[in-house]
């Protein structure tokens, strides 16, 4: 796990943080969401095409919550300046902060994956220590859109050429300096404190990108009036 903070979970307070919007002007803080309840969710960059379905279901789920009393937050591992031109043209009601180094991933302890030397002795333990040869055996095909279960860099490839999606030098660079992290929701109640965490692929590789469903978002949020 080395430096690695565990994800937060039930009952632990949000840290504190800060984070340039795309769909709004100036930064967005934990301070300034206080006092109502919000789900949060920390994505890899625009270049993942799961992710970014996963902010369009987000998207679409806001009145939803909204109406529960729950506001919608995606965070996105892409510089700002990219993710306004983005989304200018893919506009979505969800509130969008962008967190570049993942620092603020890092502080709800999201993980990222660290793979082991080939000659290691040591035991994987996914996804801090992982094995190239447990990552290279994984398959997914988490939305069905896919014609069989592909290897996530091959799926990838295949629904950014079919989204159309073309990474700019930007989205390369993101996916260069961050190519393992991993995707996080979390519930915050309007005093801070966590009430539900997600995690995608906590029992291993073939769980990536499969991310809570519409369902599983609002019965969480529903819990809170309970």
């Amino acid at each position: 796990m080395g430096d690695q903070k565990r994800p937060l979970q039930a009952g632990e307070h949000a840290p504190a943080f800060a984070l340039p919007s795309a769909n709004q002007d100036g930064t967005v803080s934990l301070a300034s969401l206080r006092g109502h309840p919000f789900l949060i969710a920390f994505f890899r960059g625009l270049h993942c095409p799961f992710c970014r379905r996963q902010v369009g279901q987000l998207g679409r789920l806001q009145p939803a919550l909204r109406a529960a009393g729950v506001e919608t937050v995606a965070v996105i591992n892409t510089p700002v300046e990219r993710a306004r031109i983005y989304f200018e043209h893919r506009p979505s009601p969800a509130l969008l902060l962008c967190d570049q180094d993942c620092s603020a991933h890092r502080a709800f302890g999201v993980p990222y994956g660290e793979f082991l030397p080939e000659d290691s002795d040591e035991k994987p333990a996914w996804p801090y220590q992982a094995s190239m040869a447990q990552f290279e055996a994984a398959r997914i095909n988490p939305t069905g859109e896919l014609p069989e279960a592909l290897h996530p860099m091959a799926a990838n490839v295949l629904l950014n050429a079919r989204d159309g999606f073309e990474l700019t030098d930007v989205d390369h660079a993101v996916f260069a300096s961050h190519p393992t992290q991993l995707v996080g929701h979390f519930l915050i109640d309007g005093d801070g404190i966590v009430r539900w965490a997600q995690i995608e692929a906590r029992d291993g590789p073939d769980g990536l990108c499969i991310f809570p469903n519409a369902a599983d978002i609002l019965a969480a949020a529903g819990s809170l009036q309970r």
